[in-house]
This record gives structure tokens, sequence and C-alpha cells, in this order.
């Protein structure tokens, strides 16, 4: 608590120095911590925030009568939102009839998120368009069951720039029509996995909204026909083709000829798109900064080579799974020089001299992946290291010849690292761990299936690598109990950490990991020396931990999964196969974790029929997706499937 004296110089504060010094509080817990000063930064808080990502839906009354002037509104972790709440919440705030109306919130409202808001429909979005007149961003991402009526709904918020529909599977033409129509003035739009939209949509969606920017068709089936359309957007910047198995060479050299504006394009994975058809692409956009062509390519020919001497402004370009020559990496290094980051995965013909080739030029490399490219050895790091000092993140999984020698040189030369992926480097050991950890800046680090490391090693990255947030030791079998002592102490910050098949690991290792307080996911598959004790350490500890995982975990009795359902509230995703729960510890599980929306539940040994089915009536009001043992699919009444799909569940039988 404050002084008497001090709370009166910090009172004395006039509101406006008060805005001023909550702006400049970047990170979520420091803003906490100023609002629970005293009640005038409290209602600082309520008059500044601008943002709000909702959890648990039941505190949403509550929370849009306390900040009454928020710009964005993301409540992407309440699936059961439906029409009845939204109706509600624009009616009024509070139990009582006094209570304030909702429309103050919703007239300022510039963004709204309902990814995977699945229980909501076309009532309750065109009640959302209509009484929100400022609204420009709208995501409803991953609803499968949004149609044609949804999108005519969302029609209705005629001011609409940016709009994301993606895995929206029941939409069409008639659908993407009314918005095309009502929003006009939409400037980014993605409509990935939306498999029912066809050339026709395409074409009136360009012809109407014609001040699109951004526009991503990946993974649909619309032909060169669209391409042609697309071409005539004038103001296009952002182009995703990724996945398109319909589009060609003969497409894209409409875009040659059309979309003067643009700047990234993305063809990966298009099947039928050759190194002639990116030819047309850079001969018509000398400026592009973007290109993604992974997996496309057979080989970097020669003659698309000689056309990206012209892209002096390149800043991006992906070619993973192509064959490449040295002479390929000088023509880059000599004309790219503004490249900052190049995708080499699985690229046939990476070699130590193609490397430095390449690296002798770009030296402004910040982002490298040479994924499962086996030839690189410490010889192509250590030139990585010596020229691109603004390396931030790389990526050399599967590069079984690093070792200890090309890590030295990283860690005494790229400071500003911030993520490497070292998974299934078998060279790697604690000696190079220790170099590495000079890389102060290191926020992630993937050492997954490394054999060779041990508690020692780890030691080296929880003394200095304090900003690390997401770790990765699969199957690391040297690291137990102490190396995560050394790591909870040092690496406060850590969010995501996978422990999956480090045997050695028991309760005292978890004891530790409980110390982790920002710790939302968690991967412990089949720690056979843990038990419910363990368990119930990380479920009082961690309380923000939203995903878990462990499977295979036998030895954990009823008690940890007790202190799971009593603790951990902010689970949304667990993995519980072949796990020792009773029906009533499962029971307890999936209906106290009122967030939860993902559960695999496959060879439950201490479970029973009625067990699993009482389980799935206490969570079946939020759950969307579950997986189940095969022989249940007829064991289970046909009651409870049919709710479960009636409230958009999906279902997967193993």
């Amino acid at each position: 608590m404050l002084s008497f004296q001090s709370n009166k110089n910090v009172l004395s504060l006039t509101e406006d120095l008060l805005v001023r010094i909550y702006e400049l509080l970047a990170v979520e817990s420091d803003r906490k911590s100023f609002r629970l000063v005293c009640r005038e930064f409290r209602r600082i808080d309520s008059l500044t925030r601008r943002h709000l990502r909702v959890i648990r839906i039941e505190f949403l009354p509550i929370l849009l009568r306390k900040y009454p002037r928020l710009q964005s509104l993301d409540l992407s972790a309440c699936p059961r939102i439906d029409d009845g709440v939204v109706s509600l919440l624009l009616t009024r705030v509070g139990p009582g009839p006094n209570s304030p109306s909702l429309g103050h919130w919703a007239w300022g409202l510039k963004s709204l998120v309902l990814s995977r808001a699945t229980g909501l429909r076309f009532s309750g979005l065109e009640m959302l368009a209509r009484s929100c007149p400022c609204l420009e961003s709208v995501d409803v991402s991953y609803c499968c069951g949004f149609g044609d009526r949804e999108a005519a709904a969302l029609s209705s918020a005629v001011g609409l720039r940016e709009l994301n529909m993606d895995k929206c599977l029941q939409l069409t033409d008639v659908g993407l029509a009314k918005i095309a129509v009502g929003c006009s003035k939409l400037e980014k739009l993605s409509l990935k996995w939306c498999m029912e939209i066809t050339d026709l949509g395409i074409d009136l969606l360009c012809k109407k909204c014609v001040d699109l920017k951004y526009l991503d068709v990946s993974y649909l089936k619309v032909t060169n026909e669209s391409l042609h359309s697309i071409a005539s957007l004038l103001k296009l910047e952002v182009l995703g083709l990724m996945a398109c198995p319909l589009i060609d060479d003969v497409g894209l050299q409409f875009i040659e000829r059309g979309c003067p504006s643009l700047k990234v394009i993305d063809v990966s994975r298009c099947e039928g798109v050759s190194s002639s058809g990116l030819i047309f692409v850079v001969r018509g956009h000398r400026n592009l900064l973007e290109l993604n062509a992974g997996y496309c390519l057979s080989e970097l020919s020669t003659a698309l080579l000689h056309q990206m001497k012209n892209l002096n402004h390149l800043e991006v370009i992906r070619i993973d799974g192509a064959r490449i020559s040295e002479t390929s990496f000088q023509v880059i290094s000599a004309n790219c020089k503004s490249l900052v980051e190049i995708g080499l995965s699985k690229c046939v013909g990476v070699t130590n001299m193609g490397i430095m080739r390449l690296v002798s030029g770009c030296i402004n490399l910040r982002v490298l992946n040479l994924t499962c490219c086996h030839s690189i050895t410490d010889a192509a790091i250590s030139a990585i290291a010596y020229s691109c000092r603004s390396l931030v993140c790389l990526k050399v999984e599967s590069c079984n010849m690093i070792t200890e020698k090309g890590l030295c040189q990283l860690g005494s030369l790229c400071l500003l690292l911030e993520e490497i992926d070292l998974t299934d480097c078998c060279g790697v050991n604690d000696k190079g761990l220790e170099y590495l950890s000079r890389c102060s800046e290191l926020s992630c680090l993937k050492l997954g299936l490394c054999t060779n490391i041990s508690n020692k090693g780890l030691s080296y990255i929880g003394s200095n690598c304090s900003k690390i947030h997401e770790l990765d030791l699969y199957r690391c079998t040297g690291i137990g109990d102490d190396g995560l002592e050394a790591l909870s102490n040092g690496c406060k910050k850590l969010r995501k950490l996978n422990l999956s098949y480090c045997n050695e690991v028991s309760d005292r290792g978890l004891g530790y990991i409980g110390r982790l307080e920002e710790l939302s996911d968690l991967e412990m598959r089949a720690l056979h020396k843990i038990t419910g004790v363990g368990l119930e350490a990380v479920a009082v500890g961690c309380k923000r931990l939203a995903d878990l995982d462990m499977k295979h975990c036998e030895k954990v009795g009823d008690s940890g999964f007790w202190a799971l359902a009593y603790y951990s509230k902010n689970l949304r995703q667990i993995n519980l196969s072949y796990c020792g729960i009773s029906d009533m510890a499962l029971c307890m599980v999936m209906g106290n974790l009122s967030r939860l929306q993902e559960a695999k539940l496959v060879h439950l040994s201490n479970s029973t029929v009625e067990g699993v089915e009482l389980a799935l009536r206490a969570c079946c009001v939020r759950i969307k997706k579950v997986k189940l043992f095969a022989p249940l699919k007829f064991m289970l009444s046909s009651e409870i499937l049919e709710i479960l799909h009636a409230r958009g569940c999906i279902i997967r039988w193993d």
C-alpha cells in the first residue's frame, strides 16, 4: 500500500499526465499493476483501455460496463457466445432494469474478433453489424457453419475495411456477392478454405471492391479466370494463392499485365506453377518485396534467375523444396542486396560454398531457413555468423554436421539472435549450449532430439537467457530435474515448454515447473516417473496454463486430476489419452474447466463408457473438438452424440 504522503503526491498528478503514463506501459502485466494502485488509477485504466480480450463470457457484461471506450473486442476464446447473448449485451448491462444501455460500447467499436464463435449465427451478426457504426474489421475465421446468411448479415457493416472468413465452409458465391455489394470499401479480405467459392464470386468481388489491397484465396478451386479478374485490382498489394490446384502459368501471365501495386505474392504448393509462371510475375513487378514459391518449383531455372536480377527491392524469398546450384546463390547475392529473409528448407544442392556466396552479399539477412539441408557444416554457420550480424532467426533442423564450433561463432557474433531451431542436430552438446547462451536476446530455442545435451547445458541457458518464452526439449533424454531447476530460476518468462519423453523428469522437476507463472503451453507425454503430486504442483503454480498434453502419463492418480479441475481454470486444450483417470475425476475435469474447447480422451484405462458419457454431458455446451476411442462410437448413447453434433462439436474417432 502507498503511504499517505506518497498517495497524496500521486493523486496530485492531472488526469492527462496519468493517461500519458498509462499509455507508456506496453506490457499487460504492468498495466495490471497500474490499475491495482488505487481507485484513481483504476478509473484511468477504464477510461483509457481500447482493447479487450475476454476469456470468460460470464464476465463480459461487467467488463463492457467497466470499459466503455473500447475500439477492439476479441471474443475468440468465448465459444459459447450465441445470438441470445449478443441480444442481451446490446440491450443493457447488469441485472437491474436501470442498467445502462450497451449501445455506448458498440458505438465506438472498430475491430471485432469472433474467430471460432460457432454458436453465433446470422441474427446475432446482424445485430452486431447494425449496432457498431464504426466497425472496420471483423474476424469470423474458423466458424465452419457460417454461410450465405451470415455473410448477408455482415454486409450490413457498410464501413467494413477488413474481413477474415477463413474456413467458413458454407460460404458460396451468393454470400460473397452480398459482401461485395454491401461492403464496397473492403481493403483486406481472406477467404482461405472457403471451398464453395468459384470464379464467378471472385469476378464480382473484383468488380465491386476495387479498393482491395490484400486478398487471400488460398486452397480454393478457382481457375485462371479468377486471376484474370484479380489482375484488374489496381491497388492490390498482397495476393495469397497457396495450394490453388487449378491455377497455372497462364493465369500468372494475367498478373504480369495487371496489379500494378503488387508487392507480395504467395504461390507456394501450387502444383501447376513453374519457373515460367514466376518469370511473368517478376517481369511485371520490379518492385516486388516478397516472393513465396515454396514447394512448387522443381528447380530454380537460369531464366528465372536472370529476371530476379531486376528485383532490387526484394526483401523475402522462399523457394523451399527446389533444386538450387552454387551459381544461383551467387546471382542472388550479387543482385538481391535488400534480402532480409530467405527460405531454403529441403532444397537440394545447398552446400557450404553456396551459403558462403549467399551471405557474402546478403549481409542484412535476419531470417534464414536451412531446415533439412543436410550438407551444411560449421563452415557455413561460421560464414553466416560473420556476415549476418543482424540475424534474429536461424532454422537448421536435421543439419547433423553442426557442432559446438559453429555455435561458438553464433554466440560470439550474432548477439541479436532471438530464435534458433536445432531440432535433431545430434552434434549439439553442452559446450555448444554454453556458447549459444551468450545470445541473451534468445526467446525461442528448439532442441528436440538433441540427445547429447544434459542438465549442465540447460543450466547455461537458464543462467543467461532470461528472455526465453519457448523451449522444446522433446526426447532430450539427458534432461532431468536439476536442469529444470536451473530453468525455473532463470527463465521466468517461459510460456511454452515441451518435455515429452524426457524420461528422467520426476515430480521434483514438475515442482520447479510450477514456479513458471507465465507458462501457458506444456507438453509432457510419457513422463513415467510423475504422479499426481507433480501434476498438482503444475496446476497450483501455472495459473495461465491453456494447453496441456500428458498422453501416456499412466502413474498420475486422481489427486492430480482433482487439482487440475480446481486450479487450471484457463485450460482450453487437454490430452488425457492413455492416462489412468477415473470416471469421477474425468467428470470433474471436463465439467469444471469452463474454458475447455478441445479434449483427447483415447484409451482411458480406468474410465467406463458411462463415465465418458457423463463427462461429455458435463462439457457439451462449450466443447468444440473431442477425440475418442473408436469403439465408443457404438457404445455411447445416440443422444449425447446428437447433442455434440448439434452444438458444432467435431468428433474424431481413434
